[in-house]
């Protein structure tokens, strides 16, 4: 946006001042001489209050893009920021069309009388009257400069400059095909130049939003220039919202609360005070019964945590928090010279995992993970070999010894894959009495691994979802893992809490390691 240089709380005296404080599109928006928005208390001398945005809203306008990703926690005023800026738009621009999609039609009528049609009917008679409507239907406002705004459940027909869509993950969540039209109508009906937000709160690990989330956040995390077709990532937590604060209260906290609260500062690098775990405890416990995973979707910490299930009945929950806070899941480059190993889950009918791991000084570092599904031995074979490392020691678990049909003919696994000579040697890690003694072993292993963020990062996802079966008639953890899609990498691992031993010669000397963490 250009602008002319005006101070956001200038009160415009004369026309003169006026035409130059509207020229430029942040006084418009920022002054609170225009718009008016519904206040959802009775703080203030009425019902409506001159619109100033928050710091959130002031951060998501300068970080403004041709398309975005909003992941939010709750009442930070996305909506009511868009129904204003997209009002502002229409009427300072012609032939322009501006659409907000919510997700049912009592949120619809909602977001069109409270803050579209609101705003409009509260704006100074001067502005209103330079710009009357010249259709006034039960969901869209037509100006006379031909610009229009409306708010639906759906829209498809022609271009539509300026779309927000509220709430995408509800409608995922509760209208796939709604959802669908969305992707395929309404997003493509934006023009490379116009402005599409798409913002919500997270509802589940499936859909369209969960799915345009990940590929915005990679797309962040990889700090590529965005193209105009590119969704910018923009996450909004609850620790940066100043009013999610409890001063002086009596809210107990438990150890597993801290836990909770050192795994987030270690994550996002930040230090939250007492007041704010006032305030986070005291609204789990008080709104949503101290149910941890409603609290993660509608009041996020971290962007991952926002789509996550409980870590109740996870294997790895601690170990994962203790790595994140000693800073152990961060780049971890290949070691030159240093012999590569890795570590194998095989299923006959499964997918296969490989961990790749080196060995230098006193630390564990894995460099690395491959997986697949119905794939064949060579195929990992090839993947491993495109790296070009040095082999070590590759670790099967014991079934790798078992005959099994192998195409034509009966084979053990290791038979298969010592014959496509990949380098270094194959061993069988031996099989424990209880697979619960193993994780035990895998557990204390943690402490000395380092993992490299992205080259690990689906391996990582596995490992802290691996969790216990719930057992139903007993209403509480069995004792055995369950077996669903991140049952191979977390036997992968396994496999190295069981069955590796650093070589002796490998003793206290760590000065081969300093180098990749401190330059």
């Amino acid at each position: 946006m250009s602008s002319v240089s005006v101070h956001y709380d200038m009160v415009p005296t004369n026309p003169d001042e006026l035409a130059m404080c509207l020229a430029d599109p942040m006084w418009r928006l920022c002054s609170g001489y225009l718009y008016k928005i519904m206040l959802k208390s009775d703080v203030g001398d009425g019902t409506t209050v001159p619109f100033r945005p928050n710091r959130a809203q002031r951060r998501l306008l300068s970080r403004l893009w041709h398309r975005n990703i909003i992941l939010k926690a709750r009442q930070l005023g996305f909506t009511t920021l868009v129904a204003i800026l997209f009002l502002d738009h229409a009427l300072f621009n012609a032939d322009q069309r501006c659409g907000i999609i919510a997700q049912d039609r009592e949120a619809a009528e909602a977001i069109f009388r409270d803050k579209v049609k609101l705003a409009y009917q509260n704006l100074p008679p001067e502005i209103r009257d330079a710009r009357p409507l010249a259709r006034d239907s039960a969901a869209e406002l037509l100006f006379s400069n031909n610009s229009s705004i409306r708010v639906a459940t759906s829209m498809r027909s022609g271009t539509i400059h300026r779309l927000h869509v509220s709430e995408f993950g509800k409608i995922c969540a509760k209208f796939p095909d709604k959802a669908k039209e969305v992707i395929t109508g309404s997003l493509p009906a934006v023009p490379l130049d116009g402005i599409a937000i798409i913002e919500s709160t997270a509802e589940g690990r499936e859909g369209d939003f969960f799915k345009l989330s990940q590929r915005a956040q990679a797309l962040h995390e990889s700090g590529k220039e965005l193209t105009p077709r590119d969704y910018r990532f923009h996450f909004f937590p609850w620790w940066q919202e100043p009013g999610y604060r409890m001063e002086g209260a009596n809210v107990l906290i438990t150890e597993a609360d801290r836990e909770y609260f050192a795994e987030v500062e270690a994550v996002m690098k930040i230090t939250l005070d007492q007041a704010q775990r006032n305030w986070y405890v005291a609204t789990r416990d008080a709104d949503f019964s101290g149910e941890e995973e409603s609290m993660w979707q509608e009041y996020p910490s971290t962007p991952d945590e926002a789509f996550q299930v409980s870590t109740q009945g996870t294997y790895y929950a601690k170990q994962f928090t203790a790595a994140r806070k000693q800073r152990r899941i961060t780049r971890v480059p290949y070691q030159e010279g240093v012999p590569v190993n890795t570590f194998w889950d095989i299923g006959s009918s499964d997918g296969t995992a490989i961990w790749l791991h080196q060995r230098v000084g006193l630390e564990n570092r894995f460099i690395g993970f491959i997986e697949g599904w119905g794939e064949s031995y060579s195929h990992y074979v090839a993947e491993l070999q495109k790296r070009g490392y040095v082999w070590g020691t590759h670790y099967l678990p014991h079934d790798a010894a078992h005959q099994r049909q192998q195409g034509q003919k009966v084979a053990a696994p290791i038979e298969e894959l010592e014959a496509l000579k990949l380098g270094g040697r194959w061993e069988i890690v031996p099989v424990v009495d209880d697979i619960n003694h193993g994780i035990q072993k895998t557990r204390a292993a943690f402490s000395s691994s380092w993992f490299d963020e992205e080259n690990c990062k689906a391996g990582l996802a596995h490992l802290a979802a691996y969790r216990k079966k719930w057992n139903e008639s007993q209403g509480c953890w069995s004792q055995q893992p369950l077996h669903n899609e991140h049952s191979e990498a977390a036997d992968a691992f396994r496999q190295y809490g069981q069955g590796y031993v650093a070589p002796k010669s490998q003793t206290a000397r760590t000065s081969r390691t300093t180098s990749w963490r401190t330059a």
